[in-house]
């Protein structure tokens, strides 16, 4: 039984094979980094943009190839490849320096879609369009980075842009026939239970079609590390998890369910640090639990 909407699952229907992806850093920053919304970043956010694991050098062709050699050992001959877009804001300059980073990447050997990780605000008529003409050609998923639809713990992260910036994103993507993928984290300073299904209500109330549940790290080097704040117990997460699941839309694609940090940097919570585990973990959670997605947001349909 199909407890969730997965998304290895989805994408081999999809592609009709295995598809993995390959994180690349294109050099881009953040409007609330460079001063023209804020500085600083959001206070849980790495050095390199949430981009740890990313690929490094000034070359996204090269990166990509040095991503595929990585892994390659592990890939079977018939796989694909997804050029992801992850470190900062990547649609946050000029729609033809876009073009040219995107174009690169596309021409990569076995590379058959795109993922561009931004901010909601970083989304416009022009590059919204030009992700919409890319997507005619080969597939494109644009992943925005919501994290919470309580705008007070938005400001508290140092967000900098309001709910109303997402809904915009969400339609000008849409017009141009872009899957949209959102990000939302479990786990931040001083939200309730209540705050968290609110944003799983939010993220309902948009045409998406894939989100992201990530577990709120603590990570050396980021403000949030002086914060005291309550860190989720394993235990503890795998119930909002489960919630979380439980109240979404059953057509959204689950593209992650929980996240690794950089175990160099990990300072809470160390649990997380085995991420297969607690993947595992809460597979056997969820058949103990009956927890199957978009159970209660039938309830509420009915």
């Amino acid at each position: 039984m199909e407890r969730y909407n997965s998304l290895n699952a989805y994408l081999k229907r999809r592609f009709g094979k295995k598809m993995y992806k390959l994180a690349v850093d294109a050099g881009f920053t953040c409007p609330n980094r460079d001063g023209s919304k804020g500085t600083g970043g959001c206070i849980f956010c790495s050095a390199k943009g949430s981009g740890d694991f990313a690929e490094a050098g000034a070359d996204i062709k090269a990166q990509l190839q040095n991503a595929k050699k990585r892994i390659e050992s592990k890939t079977p001959d018939d796989c694909g490849y997804i050029a992801y877009f992850q470190s900062f804001t990547n649609t946050y300059a000029p729609a033809d320096t876009l073009r040219r980073l995107y174009s690169n990447a596309l021409g990569v050997d076995k590379i058959e879609a795109l993922s561009v990780a931004t901010r909601p605000d970083c989304i416009d008529a022009e590059n919204a369009a030009l992700l919409g003409e890319i997507n005619r050609t080969v597939s494109v998923f644009c992943e925005l980075g919501l994290q919470t639809a309580n705008e007070k713990t938005a400001d508290l992260v140092n967000r900098c842009y309001e709910n109303a910036a997402f809904t915009n994103a969400v339609r000008l993507l849409r017009e141009n026939g872009v899957e949209i993928i959102v990000h939302i984290i479990i786990g931040l300073p001083n939200e309730t239970e209540a705050d968290l299904l609110n944003t799983v209500r939010f993220v309902n109330s948009h045409d998406v079609q894939g989100i992201k549940l990530q577990l709120m790290h603590v990570l050396k080097g980021t403000r949030l590390a002086s914060m005291d704040f309550h860190i989720l117990s394993q235990d503890e997460y795998y119930r909002l998890l489960g919630l979380c699941l439980q109240h979404l839309r059953p057509d959204i694609i689950i593209h992650r369910l929980t996240g690794d940090g950089d175990k160099r940097l990990l300072i809470a919570p160390l649990w997380s640090a085995d991420k297969h585990r607690v993947l595992n973990g809460y597979m056997r959670y969820m058949e103990e639990n009956d927890i199957i997605q978009g159970s209660e947001y039938k309830k509420t349909e009915e």
